[in-house]
């Protein structure tokens, strides 16, 4: 298996996406560590895991405090060994639909504000401990994207969200890729199954996400973990300092 033996902490993994890339890591025979700040959804994705043969460790972390990310990180790697693959998928707390000549500025910060804040955490805190085993994966998810904004609907500060840990990202590749430590990205074009069911917006924004598709289908959730796994794996050992583009050709390169 692709990585047997490994240790990953999941941040959000009891969310859609931290799941489902929670679920593909230990199918490929990783540890996982799920972190997030509510214990009942961490263990949805922990007990499927585990009935299915696999091994999966819950703690309630928040993501913002740095004093509780760095001591989860520091008691994963005293308890298992090491950090082998951090992946931060924690919700943006965005706000969308709302244009933003009518959008309150905190409304509009708070993406930006949440997704450099516990990025930067996290990755530090699990950085420390590669960088002492000359080894490791730091994983981002979203991504820039060349398109122009939506004319139609506006997504807030989201997308200055991910630009802004893009740049994070190729910094820390640029400090930590001679270590070992390969730093990428998961780009994607939106993943419909990610919204809930019972959200008023979900078959608008769908509608909006496939249709700028070349597939005419967008990602889904088990490709999102296939591909994180893919990432995570020494198969993509020559990968770091960029984005994996898995958008259906929604992100021209």
């Amino acid at each position: 298996m692709l990585l047997n033996g490994k240790n990953a902490i999941v941040y959000g993994g009891g969310g859609a996406i931290g799941g489902a890339i929670a679920r593909s890591f230990a199918a490929a025979g990783a540890t996982v560590h799920l972190a997030g700040r509510t214990a009942a959804t961490l263990e949805a994705t922990a007990g499927p895991i585990r009935a299915e043969g696999g091994t999966a460790f819950v703690a309630e972390v928040d993501a913002l405090d740095e004093a509780a990310v760095d001591a989860h990180a520091d008691a994963v790697a005293a308890t298992a060994g090491s950090v082998d693959v951090s992946v931060n998928v924690i919700a943006d707390y965005d706000v969308q639909g709302t244009p933003m000549v009518e959008m309150a500025a905190d409304d509009y910060l708070s993406p930006i504000l949440t997704n450099v804040r516990s990025k930067f955490l996290t990755t530090r805190a699990a950085a420390r401990h590669m960088l002492r085993q000359g080894s490791g994966v730091l994983l981002f998810f979203g991504g820039a994207s060349d398109p122009a904004p939506l004319r139609d609907y506006s997504i807030g500060g989201l997308q200055t969200a991910f630009e802004a840990v893009e740049q994070l990202r190729r910094q820390l590749a640029t400090e930590l890729s001679p270590h070992g430590v390969r730093v990428v990205t998961l780009r994607t074009g939106g993943i419909p199954e990610a919204i809930p069911a019972d959200s008023p917006a979900r078959k608008e924004v769908e509608a909006m996400i496939t249709a700028r598709t070349l597939t005419g289908r967008p990602a889904t959730l088990e490709d999102v973990g296939r591909v994180a796994v893919f990432a995570a794996s020494d198969w993509a050992r020559t990968l770091t300092g960029t984005a994996i583009n898995m958008s259906c050709g929604a992100m021209l390169d």
